[in-house]
């Protein structure tokens, strides 16, 4: 026997199977034992108002047992997309039977314009479809939607349920924000691209002037330089060709911290990440690194460095950019510590560049940045820390702590830029949109 089986038969042993079929409440049973025990009283006292005041009460109970409802109700959804856009609110269809004789139904709905499953709603039972918008402003996994519902006969003495419906759930994928596009060097593995190559080819970067050679193309002499020179000899422009580049997002799953050092041994609540936290804004930028560099024919990649099993390997194209999307979540729902970062050879081609998004709060991930810029990579090295840390301010030693932290943040940086590692800081939305241009001219 499975262990959900053996749940089922527990639950269904405390029910008693109970709330599966149609039940009378404890009001149907206080209103027959009032309305006899004062029928009964009234006659045996000789007072009429006694058996006045229980008459309604026995005939109205005695009414919904005659009456009861039939049939097994039943609450579905039709299917919901399961990925959406985080903030986006996305139409849910309810359909409920009721069964026969059905007058009232409390059912879960969620509330326009809140997160999570809603509060009940009390409708008739008439309603056949019922049409709910869900909406979540935080990207990640959660629970949109769920069914718990009680169908109710006539007076609500006799229902069917609580029930508990079934859960929901969408991924709602990292927002996308408009970045401008980053000059890298290119890797020369195709003949076509926006980054200017090594190689000759037909952009209109000029590499060189040269004399013409067997082969070279008649529109390619530079008729000027010709007749300017003293050996009689047409010479040729030669510019560099144009190709693509390879990108490596690596994101740093193992902290995930906000501005208040006092929340940071505190576990999220009701969230998968910290809303404006360290991780929060590394899966926020690596999904518009990763929009911007695809959007302009480049391969993105992603690399874990606490999980690296979860790596995905470099690609273009929109479909590209919805796996990224899809397993930076994946990431997020799967962080914790670990002890040794893990940013090997192969997860990087060479020449790639190599952009690391980290609150860089151990000299482990420092040791495997710079390990990568030893291996011959543009590396570029992205601060995801709040930019001002906040002291615990009840602790005596809560600014010490602070002091230290900025401290020995400042010196992992400085050994980053020490090795040619260019560090940015992500920490506003103004400095994110040019975070790659200063980048470029840095390493340049």
């Amino acid at each position: 026997m499975t262990v959900l089986a053996r749940a089922r038969r527990v639950r269904e042993a405390l029910l008693g199977g109970r709330n599966q079929t149609w039940h009378a409440t404890e009001a149907l049973r206080r209103g027959l034992l009032l309305g006899v025990g004062l029928v009964v009283a009234g006659v045996l006292a000789h007072n009429v108002v006694l058996a006045l005041l229980g008459a309604p009460l026995l005939a109205a109970s005695v009414l919904a047992l005659s009456t009861k409802p039939s049939g097994t109700p039943k609450v579905t959804v039709l299917p919901v997309a399961r990925t959406g856009e985080a903030g986006e609110t996305a139409l849910a269809t309810v359909r409920v039977d009721p069964g026969h004789g059905a007058e009232l139904l409390a059912i879960r709905l969620p509330d326009k314009g809140n997160p999570g499953p809603g509060p009940v709603h009390l409708l008739p039972a008439s309603v056949a479809e019922i049409a709910c918008g869900l909406y979540r402003r935080a990207w990640g996994e959660g629970v949109d939607l769920r069914l718990d519902h009680l169908v109710a006969g006539p007076d609500a003495l006799i229902v069917h349920g609580p029930m508990v419906g079934r859960e929901v759930s969408r991924v709602l994928l990292p927002p996308v924000r408009e970045l401008p596009a980053g000059p890298v060097p290119a890797r020369p593995a195709g003949l076509v691209g926006v980054h200017r190559s090594r190689r000759p080819g037909d952009s209109t970067d000029l590499r060189t002037i040269r004399p013409f050679q067997p082969g070279d193309r008649m529109r390619r002499i530079d008729w000027r330089v010709s007749l300017r020179s003293n050996d009689s000899m047409p010479y040729v422009r030669e510019n560099h060709a144009e190709s693509d580049a390879d990108v490596v997002l690596v994101l740093d799953t193992r902290f995930d911290v906000a501005a208040e050092i006092a929340d940071w041994s505190l576990p999220a609540r009701g969230a998968a990440v910290r809303p404006g936290g360290s991780l929060d804004t590394a899966v926020r930028a690596a999904a518009s690194l990763a929009a911007s560099y695809l959007r302009q024919g480049d391969r993105v990649g992603l690399v874990d460095l606490g999980r690296p099993r979860l790596y995905v390997r470099p690609g273009a194209g929109r479909r590209q950019l919805l796996r990224l999307r899809n397993q930076l979540v994946v990431c997020a729902r799967s962080a914790g510590w670990s002890s040794r970062p893990v940013l090997n050879a192969h997860q990087v081609s060479g020449g790639a560049l190599v952009v690391v998004l980290s609150p860089f709060l151990d000299d482990a991930v420092v040791g495997a940045t710079a390990q990568a810029a030893r291996r011959g990579n543009l590396v570029l090295a992205v601060d995801v820390l709040p930019a001002e840390l906040v002291a615990e301010p009840e602790d005596r030693w809560g600014e010490p702590v602070r002091q230290i932290i900025t401290l020995e943040r400042r010196v992992r940086l400085d050994a980053l830029r020490g090795h040619g590692i260019a560090v940015l800081p992500w920490s506003s939305a103004e400095q994110g949109l040019h975070v790659l241009r200063p980048g470029a001219r840095r390493s340049r």
